[in-house]
């Protein structure tokens, strides 16, 4: 699914440089370099269809429609709480 331009979600975008992440164009320029080229428009994409993975099985969990399959994926505080799971089980980001 592609966002509509201009697109936010409710509670704002996620941010990457306070935990010391890549961004999405720095991946790509990793991706390219290592012989995968990679535009930073794909690995956003690449990126969210993980969020929307992980997101799915949350909310059939719950008894949500699936319609809040994007909902949940875009918000910035799922894919926070994410990384503070990935990060308390100690895998490197």
């Amino acid at each position: 699914m592609s966002m509509p331009k201009g697109f936010k979600a409710d509670n704002g975008y996620a941010t990457v440089g306070e935990r010391g992440g890549k961004g999405y164009r720095e991946i790509a320029e990793i991706m390219t370099d290592d012989g995968f080229p990679m535009k930073h428009s794909a690995a956003r994409n690449y990126f969210l269809s993980g969020m929307r993975k992980l997101a799915g099985p949350i909310c059939e969990m719950h008894g949500l429609s699936k319609d809040e399959v994007d909902r949940i994926a875009l918000d910035p505080r799922f894919q926070e709480s994410i990384a503070d799971i990935i990060e308390e089980i100690g895998i490197s980001l």
